[in-house]
């Protein structure tokens, strides 16, 4: 019995969807803290920041294995402003 996940694009899927909503969610609350980071991909990121939300979404759709629901709690924790 194999136990491997299928790979599939987050990004397109109806879960990254709505992973996708709960990060614009705490884009928009003044209660986390979702400043842009920086990248070195000066391609797609001309002005060397990746918003909040893409770099989340980029990090899910590349780890598959990754629990989303624990990813989020976690993010939830560590990016609240106290």
């Amino acid at each position: 019995m194999s136990l491997t996940k299928k790979k599939i694009n987050l990004l397109e899927s109806e879960e990254g969807t709505r992973i996708k909503q709960t990060l614009q969610f705490m884009v928009a609350n003044t209660a986390y803290n979702t400043e842009p980071s920086y990248s070195a991909n000066t391609v797609v990121y001309p002005n060397n920041l990746i918003p909040f939300v893409d770099k989340h979404l980029n990090y899910l759709n590349s780890h598959p294995s990754v629990d989303i629901e624990h990813y989020l709690a976690n993010l939830r924790l560590m990016t609240r402003i106290r």
